[in-house]
């Protein structure tokens, strides 16, 4: 189960690529952050149907009628914590849970390994990252195998077929990088000179959610609507980028050039041989998301952006990187001995390091986004945002 857009494609082409005769059942879990219709069909397109959007206690009825070998909760922390420990616990026979991270994940963080520590598998996709992880868990303790599989949604081997003429420039948004206002206005400026410079080209920022969408982490400067504001004052003009969503193979399969702050679709450019630059403008670190990329020849600066100037990887790095032989892959070999255990009674289950009192109240947090409607979440939230504003404005009236 998946519970935004980010973690169900992940999920989708991760359950392509099981050994034949597995089956697979695909379900997005009803939260907050849950995709919408347009978000799911681009997740799965080419790789499953669209799947269900459940409740928990729908999701824990399925899991007691299906009786799965494995569950894969392709979730964020909180959520993965939750549904393993409390929403799915208890089933008999006791599943094999495996979780794992959809992107780039590096430097690893504790908090990925803690949320994940009740899982027995922990997919990843680079050997650094095994290894980091691998570290992290020997520290940390609790958890369980650390297993490594190729990025699912990476086309192998030949890139696509263009789908048309290779004229477009594509910019992955993401939500977190960069934080601040003036450095998202800072790439749309930068994009808006590229197009002015190149009538020829077709400059796209591909959005991850339209605007009554939600995705993975919450945006704060929405890339739309600070490009309206800029042609509102006349400093950009109105039709000199387009904003679409959509599958990103879509859009690499016209792609001339591409252009991110620090998304994983850097490593599906890479894959589809399409050019690319990752801009260091706003740093290179573990709080940009793009230490991993120092090395690859991939960093490059808004004036390269504005000039049209993209690069090519560094072969060494793209195989110490996510572009490992396939024949190193090794989740599903974990995953089958696994299940083997769990059959015969032999599986002594993962460890979290998050039961115990300390974190009951973070639990209670996490179970109430998994089984409480949405749109009563919010309500509450607005609730209680009026009432702080009352509390204050109240107690300094008093004073």
């Amino acid at each position: 189960m998946a519970d935004s857009d980010s973690y169900l494609k992940w999920a989708a082409h991760l359950l392509a690529d099981l050994p034949g005769g597995c089956t697979a059942e695909l379900a997005v879990i009803r939260t907050p952050i849950a995709p919408s219709p347009a978000q799911i069909r681009a997740a799965v397109t080419g790789v499953a149907a669209d799947p269900p959007v459940l409740s928990a206690r729908a999701l824990r009825r399925a899991a007691e009628r299906l009786r799965p070998d494995a569950v894969l909760a392709a979730c964020t922390g909180p959520v993965v914590d939750v549904l393993v420990a409390e929403v799915l616990a208890g089933l008999s026979p006791r599943p094999v849970f495996v979780s794992g991270l959809p992107g780039i994940s590096v430097p690893a963080t504790e908090k990925a390994w803690l949320f994940r520590s009740g899982c027995d598998l922990f997919v990843l996709h680079s050997g650094r990252e095994v290894a980091e992880f691998t570290e992290l868990g020997r520290r940390l303790g609790g958890g369980g195998a650390v297993g490594l599989a190729r990025l699912p949604f990476l086309p192998a081997g030949q890139a696509p077929p263009a789908s048309g003429p290779r004229d477009r420039v594509v910019f992955a948004a993401q939500a977190k990088v960069p934080r601040r206002r003036e450095d998202r206005e800072r790439i749309l400026l930068s994009l808006a000179g590229l197009a002015g410079r190149r009538p020829d080209l077709d400059v796209v920022v591909k959005l991850r959610a339209l605007d009554d969408e939600r995705q993975t982490h919450a945006e704060r400067h929405p890339y739309r609507r600070l490009w309206r504001e800029l042609a509102e004052r006349a400093t950009v003009p109105a039709d000199a980028v387009r904003f679409e969503a959509g599958p990103m193979r879509d859009h690499l399969a016209r792609a001339a050039g591409f252009v991110t702050v620090s998304s994983t679709a850097a490593l599906e450019a890479i894959a589809c041989s399409v050019p690319l630059l990752v801009l260091s403008d706003f740093g290179v670190g573990a709080e940009t998301i793009n230490l991993v990329f120092e090395g690859s020849g991939l960093l490059g600066t808004l004036g390269d952006l504005a000039d049209g100037r993209f690069l090519t990887p560094d072969e060494e790095w793209c195989r110490a990187n996510y572009f490992h032989p396939g024949g190193l892959d090794d989740w599903t070999s974990h995953l089958v001995t696994l299940v083997g255990k769990a059959r015969s009674g032999r599986l002594v289950p993962a460890r979290s390091l998050l039961d115990g009192p300390a974190y009951a109240a973070a639990r209670r947090r996490a179970r109430l986004r998994v089984e409480v409607p949405p749109r009563v979440l919010r309500a509450g939230r607005r609730a209680r945002r009026r009432m702080n504003r009352y509390l204050k404005i109240s107690y300094s009236w008093r004073r």
